[in-house]
């Protein structure tokens, strides 16, 4: 087992290496614009759980998977070259949902935000109406 200070460097390290190989040294057309959002290596250093993402979101979801199964030989042999380990974790892909969540947050709050505007824009408009206009009076 290693210590976590280890483990969050190793961790660190096959993320910024796999980038690096997805961007310039893989052909596969379905892995373009894929992105490396996290890698998890457990304590016994067996698997590396690697957690990727794409710009066109989860439509592309299942070519991407498929992809990096078909590219994991070649991604193990050249990441075990460049993150010097006794012996290097078996890569496990998954899609990362993280990056579509937040863009629907982000889309929610916008829509808040607006609606809150419009509500202030009624409530100002209310109070600056004559008091004979005024909708609290009772007839």
């Amino acid at each position: 087992m290693v210590s976590r200070l280890r483990l969050r460097r190793i961790n660190e390290r096959i993320k910024e290496e796999l980038a690096v190989l997805l961007l310039y040294e893989v052909a596969d057309p379905r892995l373009q614009g894929v992105t490396v959002t996290d890698v998890r290596v457990d304590r016994e250093l067996a698997y590396a759980d690697v957690f990727v993402s794409a710009v066109e979101g989860a439509a592309r979801k299942d070519e991407i998977l498929a992809g990096l199964a078909h590219a994991r030989g070649f991604l193990s042999r050249q990441l075990a070259q460049r993150v010097e380990l006794r012996q290097f974790p078996r890569l496990r892909f998954h899609w990362d949902p993280t990056p579509e969540r937040a863009e629907r947050i982000e889309q929610l709050l916008a829509q808040l935000r607006t609606e809150r505007d419009a509500a202030e824009e009624v409530a100002d408009a209310a109070e600056s109406l004559p008091p004979s206009l005024s909708p609290d009076e009772d007839a």
